[in-house]
């Protein structure tokens, strides 16, 4: 056996050093400009005019003779609050913890004032520089206070909205299980359609959210989208690599019962190879296999058909958990802002626009060969996986409101709702479409666009 060269060892060392070195250069030059940046030699060349102080006032509370604003400095350098107005009118205010508010720091302003449930009015905050920000209130009204009678209001509410019309489509699943492959195929493109506008209805949330109530130095609509693709790869990878941890775990329950006719040996080179193949395309290739390796394949294949469906449904679920969180968020905060008043129409808008979601958990696994006893709990697990998360929305968005926290968790539920739509599309052109028919069917397009146009138009009741 050769033994290896030491001058290749020890100018391959020389090379890992000096890639090393070479890698570290960037970072030296990048923190050099940065020290001579924050020298107040470099401040006296870039700071040639003086920056304007920015605020943003991110909510408006109404309690007992007392308006309560969020303040928070946006700006690039500390700001002093001087006064606090309303409709123009100075009032007297408390800042706490203190009225120099630092850079992205936050500050609450007490104003006693005696203010009309109903009546909208504009709340003002002044630097010592003397520029004035501002916030709208269409109709003000009392703040949730953070109790039992609330908290249990908040989750009549989650449940009305959330809960009860996610378990109430959830019924269509004997109805679906009985109908034919056509009409099956247009009720999963149906589901896809309702996904796709539950998506493009959560993003549009963040927009507003980001407009109105949040400050423009977080960058919002960029925050989203960064949230929405990230949450989307995750999910994707998450269920795929569920999806074979599952697969593989029945190869090898499946060979471990053929121990007792074959040897050990034979028995692990059955269970490596059905892997590897579970892992690619099974045998793209012809090849010659034991009958039972054959019949253990056999079996996984059908097993992978049965999981599928099982896993979308599941990935669904959770998907529009998560949107309904968001939409929590936003329910409880519109309640603690004012700006929505419950209503008959209100809770029947709501009913009627997330029934819908129930439809779109069942579609997947209405023709899966699972027992009906099984499949019953299956079906309220994922009701309750997709609703309760409804109720938490609204304790949060009631109690302790952020516009950057309700950024964030829709934007999960968009990429949740995308990576959905993704693997229902693949499995529906892969395992749901025969292969004489395009790849496009009317059933598909009529599906489709049925689901969006339900969706449009439940959502108009809201």
């Amino acid at each position: 056996m050769l033994s290896e060269d030491p001058n290749n060892k020890s100018s391959k060392r020389l090379s890992q050093k000096t890639s090393m070195i070479l890698a570290f250069v960037p970072i030296v030059v990048l923190a050099g400009m940065m020290i001579f940046l924050l020298s107040p030699y470099g401040q006296s060349l870039i700071n040639v005019g003086t920056p304007l102080p920015q605020v943003t006032i991110e909510k408006v509370e109404f309690h007992d003779n007392q308006i309560l604003a969020f303040v928070r400095n946006t700006g690039p350098l500390d700001i002093v609050v001087s006064q606090a107005d309303v409709n123009d009118r100075i009032q007297s205010a408390a800042i706490e913890p203190s009225s120099k508010i630092p850079r992205l720091g936050e500050a609450h302003v007490m104003i006693p004032f005696p203010w009309i449930p109903g009546t909208p009015y504009e709340i003002g905050i002044t630097t010592s520089d003397g520029t004035r920000f501002s916030k709208s209130v269409e109709a003000a009204a009392m703040a949730p206070s953070p109790d039992a009678n609330q908290a249990l209001l908040f989750t009549s509410l989650g449940v009305y909205v959330g809960v009860i019309p996610i378990m109430i489509g959830l019924l269509w699943y004997p109805y679906i299980r009985r109908i034919s492959i056509g009409k099956y195929s247009f009720f999963l493109s149906l589901t896809a359609g309702l996904l796709v506008f539950l998506g493009i209805d959560a993003l549009l949330e963040v927009n507003e959210i980001v407009i109105g109530n949040l400050a423009s130095v977080f960058n919002g609509q960029a925050l989203g989208i960064l949230v929405t693709i990230s949450s989307f790869v995750l999910l994707l990878y998450t269920s795929d690599r569920l999806t074979q941890r599952a697969i593989e775990k029945s190869v090898v329950s499946k060979t471990r019962s053929l121990a007792s006719s074959t040897s050990v040996g034979e028995s692990s080179s059955q269970e490596k190879s059905v892997i590897e193949n579970q892992k690619g395309e099974i045998y793209s290739e012809p090849t010659k296999v034991s009958s039972s390796t054959r019949e253990i394949q056999i079996q996984i294949r059908k097993y992978q058909e049965l999981l599928k469906p099982l896993t979308i449904s599941m990935m669904i679920a959770i998907g529009i958990g998560l949107h309904n969180f968001g939409e929590g968020l936003a329910i409880g905060a519109a309640m603690l802002l004012g700006e929505v008043a419950l209503s008959t129409f209100l809770i029947v808008g709501f009913t009627l626009h997330n029934t819908t979601e129930g439809l779109a958990i069942v579609a997947p696994i209405a023709k899966s060969e699972v027992k009906r006893s099984m499949m019953i709990r299956r079906l309220i697990l994922m009701g309750l996986i997709a609703g309760v998360p409804t109720i938490a929305g609204t304790w949060i968005g009631g109690f302790l409101y952020s516009p950057l926290a309700a950024v964030v968790f829709l934007s999960v539920g968009a990429g949740a709702i995308f990576q959905v739509v993704y693997s229902l599309i693949s499995w529906i052109s892969h395992h749901q479409r025969p292969k004489s028919s395009p790849y496009i069917s009317g059933p598909v397009v009529a599906g489709f666009i049925t689901g969006l146009l339900i969706m449009y138009f439940t959502g108009l009741l809201i």
